[in-house]
């Protein structure tokens, strides 16, 4: 598998992308300001995240994700691993990163990877996203913030 930034006027891989983040018009505007990376595999792309700067020396992970026939191969950890590397390489200092309430198994992953809880905001995926979202039976209401020292 290789990593790579995605190609000046190459297409972002939107419907691996919007596996991660449900709202097209969301992914389409940071995907603009931030920097894309994709995971291929023989050629096709298998896995997308997205490095945002956000403050002076602080990037946000925004989007992590992986094509479903591709779960459970350590991709994502992978993936997670190469953000953290690439924003360490970069210079910034801190890499942060919001994920659902309900999602249990991202939540795990990131502290697999380092990350730790900062903070949650309150009821962002009622506020921000017009569809309510479930996973795991269980209603996404809040964003847990998460961030890393690098």
């Amino acid at each position: 598998m290789n990593i790579r930034k995605l190609k000046q006027g190459e297409q972002p891989p939107m419907e691996i992308l919007l596996l991660a983040d449900p709202s097209e018009a969301i992914v389409k505007e940071y995907i603009t300001r931030g920097e894309c990376f994709v995971a291929e595999l023989e050629e096709h792309i298998i896995g997308v995240y997205v490095l945002l700067p956000t403050r002076p020396d602080t990037v946000e992970l925004v989007n992590v994700a992986v094509s479903e026939e591709h779960h459970g191969k350590g991709i994502g950890r992978q993936l997670v691993m190469d953000a953290v590397e690439a924003a360490r390489s970069k210079g910034y200092k801190t890499i942060e990163l919001g994920t659902g309430n309900s999602s249990i198994g991202q939540l795990a992953l990131y502290q697999k990877c380092g990350f730790r809880i900062v903070g949650v905001d309150l009821d962002f995926f009622i506020k921000h996203y017009p569809e309510t979202i479930y996973e795991n039976g269980i209603q996404c209401r809040d964003m847990v913030r998460l961030a890393q020292d690098l």
